[in-house]
């Protein structure tokens, strides 16, 4: 079995590679949304949904990746549910995502100075006026660069799903690494693979955060 052709690892370690960028895609874009309704959480007046808003960061800050994955691919089967890995690496990697993005834009809306609230109230805007016109349209810019920051541990996060069996760009490395006996060979073109999709990210992430500090200089 340790015939198998560089381009056939290759080739294989590409279909795992497509894998990590949909599933990285999917958890980013449903995190994206969820990381919304836990910033909006946070920032409430009622104290409440802030603190249900806090207790949800802290469990999924404070626990492991792998662990939220245990619990809910293999919690599913002691309710009667069948969770294929693909869906519960998404479910897992969106929680974890919303988590942290919410905290991240809450930081980012607080960063607005208050005469920017106060202003904006002045002129009889609702709460949510003032969040749509005023706040979150200067929140967006300090956001963009930390986010995309953060988009680069999504796409390291998904390495993490090949435990419970998603076939994502790491466990296609274990795969092709027991079959031709060549650990070194294939797990360095999986780093390989790795830096390909996240090196992109943290460069631009810089480009990003150098324009904002520039806008701001002048």
């Amino acid at each position: 079995m340790n015939d198998i052709a560089l381009a056939d690892i290759a080739r294989n370690l590409l279909d795992g590679a497509l894998w990590t960028l949909g599933l990285s895609l999917t958890s980013f874009a449903l995190g994206g949304l969820a990381g919304l309704a836990v910033l909006f959480a946070r920032i409430a007046r009622h104290p409440l949904p802030r603190r249900l808003a806090q207790g949800y960061i802290e469990v999924f800050q404070g626990t492991p990746l792998l662990m939220q994955l245990f619990i809910i691919f293999f919690g599913g089967g002691l309710i009667g549910l069948e969770i294929q890995p693909w869906l519960a690496a998404a479910l897992g990697l969106t929680l974890f995502t919303s988590a942290y993005l919410g905290e991240i834009w809450r930081g980012c809306v607080e960063a607005i100075p208050k005469g920017q609230w106060e202003a904006s109230a002045s002129l009889a805007m609702t709460p949510l006026e003032q969040m749509r016109h005023v706040i979150l349209p200067q929140a967006l810019r300090i956001a963009i660069a930390p986010t995309v920051g953060f988009s680069v541990q999504v796409v390291k996060g998904t390495a993490v799903t090949s435990i419970i069996g998603f076939v994502e760009l790491t466990k296609t490395g274990s795969m092709l690494a027991n079959a031709t006996f060549q650990p070194f060979l294939v797990f360095g073109l999986v780093a390989l693979g790795y830096f390909a999709l996240c090196y992109p990210l943290s460069a631009y992430s810089r480009i990003l955060e150098r324009k904002i500090h520039g806008a701001r200089a002048h």
